[in-house]
């Protein structure tokens, strides 16, 4: 039986959970705690450089659960889709460096004037078959992130775990998968069924809970484990039943969260997650 104690080995904390604070001072709150992973930003890397990033997390004795973000595939002309590319694979050389195991992919929402969901979803799919092959290359897995049905039209065109796995089923597993992030597919009816569908497509764990009422800005909605709606502990057996053995970041936009000294926010992370994502 694990110690009580003992901070758990699988758990991460996402950059965004302490947004107030630099990256060495996230890393060395991890490491203060004993938590293992960290997921990483592209625009907080790009502060210190990538090399710099990569070796403050060796330094500490961490891992990079996964790097945030690349994707906006749905670009509205020739030239924006081609520095789409030329973006993307930037993040994959990033992620490598970085040892990363995955990139996770934000798709992007509508063009700009578009209504069209169908071209636009078909649209992501021509981009993949372009970066898979180069995903492999590196050695880093593309994630697609379904994002919650209201973030539709400017941000993810992929709403459901069904809909990523249509487009991430076509490539090789260890090219592309896909990402289970409680906050955005909780309210699935079909969320056991396409977790179990994922199986080994699952490339990145994702934890916050689902505030209401939403506020103004719904990009800050995601709350503490604890604090909002979600059944955890249901969501994260399914997704260890599929074989899943990655870490589980903590993932956490919240004006509240972030004006927090960033040790109680970490020590409030290890406890709700013992208590509620994965009790023993």
């Amino acid at each position: 039986m694990t110690d009580e104690n003992t901070t758990p080995a699988d758990l991460s904390i996402n950059q965004k959970t302490l947004n107030s604070s630099s990256l060495s001072e996230v890393v060395d709150e991890c490491a203060t705690a004993g938590i293992p992973a960290v997921g990483l930003w592209r625009e907080s890397v790009h502060e210190v450089g990538v090399g710099e990033a990569a070796r403050l997390v060796k330094s500490a004795g961490l891992r990079v659960s996964s790097l945030c973000r690349g994707g906006f595939f749905t670009a509205d002309s020739p030239e924006r889709r081609r520095e789409s590319l030329a973006e993307n694979r930037r993040a994959l050389e990033e992620a490598a460096e970085l040892e990363a195991p995955c990139l996770v992919l934000v798709v992007g929402g509508l063009p700009t004037g578009s209504k069209d969901l169908v071209a636009a979803r078909r649209g992501v799919a021509e981009v993949l078959a372009e970066l898979a092959p180069l995903a492999e290359h590196y050695g880093v897995r593309l994630a697609l992130e379904p994002l919650h049905p209201m973030y539709c039209a400017d941000r993810a065109v992929l709403s459901t775990l069904d809909q990523a796995l249509e487009l991430a089923e076509p490539f090789p597993v260890e090219q592309v998968g896909v990402v289970v992030d409680t906050f955005h597919v909780w309210w699935d009816p079909r969320l056991f069924e396409q977790i179990e569908r994922a199986g080994s497509r699952i490339a990145s764990f994702q934890v916050c809970d689902w505030l209401t009422p939403l506020p103004a800005d719904v990009l800050l909605g995601r709350g503490m484990m604890g604090d909002g709606h979600i059944d955890f502990a249901p969501i994260d057996t399914a997704v260890r039943q599929t074989g899943y053995s990655g870490d589980v970041e903590v993932e956490i936009f919240n004006a509240d969260v972030w004006s927090r000294p960033a040790r109680e926010v970490v020590e409030t992370t290890v406890d709700r997650y013992r208590r509620l994502v994965r009790p023993r």
